[in-house]
């Protein structure tokens, strides 16, 4: 009893200490003294530390977050001021971890095809990919395997199974809108939206019959609860006992058991002839004779259904805003719809949309100014040499390429900020020739070089590409034949940085109203 006693009084004489005027004022300025002095060491530590050798480094006052404030705010803007200052390669801090960016179409081919023994995209993304995806899939797995499960999924992004996607995904986009108002129109919710559309398009299309016919119901806060593990938390801070994260992992025990369920039923009922990408996924085997196994499979089908989604439901979304502000681009699309088809009504087809070539060079410029990644990481394994160049970019450094500075350079791009889809009509993206069998197919080898790449180059480029550009230009197409469109009084809004998938900011509606 003395002894709390003993303790209660000296808490009260600290407190009467701390709030007594005097000592408070002193307490402050020490304070104010001790982070001062912080500052200035973080400052001559950064001139003591520098590698001669080591691309020159953004300087910074506040230590382990380093650049991170003015970076999330507007990475664009951060890239495009320090080149100005430092060229093409230069490093930043970001929560204690130290960023090489490399710019410009070398810089992008220097981190896109560097080679596994250098450089590791498995190491960058696992902490945010495997909760969410599962193990032995994606980045939880050595390269050569991953290649192999893109070969497993690639026949799912056949022009014969596109043939089946379209009338699929028209009738999916017919039967959504359904529930806006069809007689006198209104103000909808664009982005959410788009959102549920995609992922009801690509759960009809690749997943099945089975997992379709649950994606309004106990699917849909399943996807929301995994959707929340992609967060730029989720990669500098995985170890965090977090309720998201608490919910993450829960609902990716229950999607993967909605998945084994859907494999045990039809293996139990000898069902074989589905031809969605799960029953494909069912009997795979790698090429050293390791069996794909059926838990494998569920973790790739979660894999697929989630890695597609924001940046398809973004890119809609972004494409439709931009199409509000230009009645006159929208008359023509719908002009050159009824010129392919041969009539407004007609339903559309796989092989009429590829002649569509005004809407493809709309999702093409949509794609080109709001990419939805502006950051593609690889973790250096070894000392780096630039090419062309002296600087070694140390082990342990993440190496990152940035297409969207290309993307909306001038060099490249008369006007680049600007919506011109008819800008496509005139350029011819250069080609080299070569191409390059990483497992999967054959994809061009020199294509680094290119300066619009929002899918990636290299081992790691997306392979639904194709997918994604049936699934978005068959359902902008779509919505146009239904409804007229223009922005609310909000006008254009603006990109949010903070995500790790760069969206419009919240909420995005649109006035719209069923055409006659």
């Amino acid at each position: 009893m003395a002894v709390i006693v003993q303790l209660v009084q000296g808490l009260q004489s600290l407190a009467g200490h701390l709030t007594n005027p005097a000592n408070l004022t002193q307490i402050l300025a020490t304070a104010f003294i001790g982070i001062a002095l912080i500052l200035i060491l973080t400052q001559i530590a950064q001139r003591i530390n520098v590698d001669k050798n080591a691309p020159p480094e953004v300087p910074y006052w506040i230590p382990y977050l380093g650049s991170a404030i003015a970076f999330s705010v507007n990475p664009i803007g951060f890239y495009e001021d320090n080149r100005k200052k430092y060229g093409d390669v230069f490093t930043y801090t970001m929560v204690g971890r130290k960023f090489t960016v490399c710019l410009g179409i070398e810089g992008n081919n220097f981190v896109f095809n560097a080679k596994l023994v250098d450089v590791s995209a498995e190491e960058s993304y696992t902490p945010l990919t495997t909760p969410v995806f599962g193990k032995g899939v994606v980045y939880d797995c050595p390269n050569h395997m991953l290649m192999e499960q893109k070969k497993f999924v690639k026949w799912g992004m056949s022009n014969d199974a596109f043939r089946a996607y379209v009338s699929e995904i028209e009738e999916e986009t017919r039967s959504y809108f359904q529930r806006w108002d069809n007689k006198v129109g209104g103000k909808g919710d664009l982005f959410t939206a788009m959102g549920e559309l995609i992922i009801n398009t690509a759960s009809r299309t690749l997943m099945g019959p089975e997992i379709r016919g649950l994606m309004d119901e106990s699917v849909a806060q399943l996807y929301h609860d995994l959707d929340d593990g992609f967060q730029p938390i989720n990669m500098f801070f995985e170890w965090l006992p977090l309720p998201s994260y608490f919910r993450r992992d829960t609902a990716h025990r229950k999607m993967r058991d909605i998945f084994m369920k859907v494999i045990e039923e039809r293996r139990a009922n000898n069902i074989t002839d589905k031809t969605d990408m799960l029953q494909s996924l069912m009997n795979q085997t790698y090429k050293d004779g390791t069996p794909f196994s059926d838990v494998d499979a569920c973790h790739l089908m979660i894999a697929l259904l989630m890695a597609g989604q924001h940046t398809s439901s973004t890119t809609a979304t972004w494409a439709l805003l931009f199409l509000a502000q230009e009645p006159q681009l929208v008359k023509d699309m719908l002009a050159e719809q009824k010129d392919v088809l041969g009539s407004a009504d007609a339903s559309l087809t796989f092989d009429a949309l590829k002649n569509m070539t005004l809407l493809d060079n709309v999702i093409r410029e949509t794609l080109r100014l709001r990419p939805p990644i502006i950051m593609i990481l690889r973790k250096v394994l070894r000392p780096l040499n630039y090419t062309g160049t002296d600087y070694v970019i140390p082990k342990g450094h993440y190496l990152a390429a940035s297409p969207i500075a290309t993307q909306v350079d001038e060099k490249y791009y008369k006007d680049a900020y600007k919506f011109d889809p008819r800008r496509w009509e005139s350029i011819v993206e250069e080609d080299s020739g070569e191409t390059v069998d990483f497992g999967f197919g054959k994809i061009a080898g020199g294509g680094a070089r290119n300066p619009n790449l929002p899918f990636g180059a290299g081992r790691h480029r997306c392979i639904g590409e194709s997918f994604a550009y049936v699934q978005l230009k068959t359902l902008i197409s779509t919505f146009l034949r239904m409804y007229e469109l223009e922005l609310t009084e909000k006008g254009m809004p603006g990109s949010d940085f903070t995500k790790m998938f760069v969206q419009p900011e919240l909420p995005v509606e649109i006035n719209y109203k069923p055409r006659k």
